[in-house]
């Protein structure tokens, strides 16, 4: 079985990190939408973009002021990045659609999770996992 499209670094990544995710305990739907998020980061200070922006200090607040403003603001469930959330719905479509749902199910998202079973770091699947999956 092939895939759609051609299979990215950029997903393999996604996906390495949202079973990543899963395994730490996250919730699956909010696992996708970091697998997304975090290889969007990446992929931007790769390719010239920074970091996310960070909150703006408020005037004449200090570092406690902060820091106790940040642990009552409740947990965003979805990041954003150019003001779209990065959803599991999301993920379907940039990720799991692109290379077929039927491809991702049964041969992508198992071989991932095989390569992390097995302790293998992304870097060291990014390529060779990928390359006999051809469109």
């Amino acid at each position: 079985m092939n895939p759609r499209m051609p299979v990215r670094r950029f997903d393999v990544f996604a996906e390495y990190n949202r079973q990543q995710a899963i395994k730490d305990g996250m919730p699956e739907d909010e696992a996708e939408g970091y697998g997304l998020w975090v290889a969007k980061v990446v992929a931007a200070r790769r390719y010239g973009g920074g970091p996310p922006p960070k909150p703006r200090k408020q005037e004449g607040a200090s570092k406690e002021d902060e820091q106790e403003a940040t642990e009552k603001r409740p947990k965003e469930k979805w990041h954003s990045l150019d003001g779209e959330e990065q959803t599991d719905q999301l993920f379907e479509k940039e990720i799991v659609n692109r290379m077929g749902g039927q491809f991702y199910n049964t041969v992508f998202m198992p071989a991932i999770g095989e390569a992390i079973a097995q302790g293998k770091s992304y870097t060291s699947i990014r390529d060779s996992i990928r390359r006999d999956w051809k469109p």
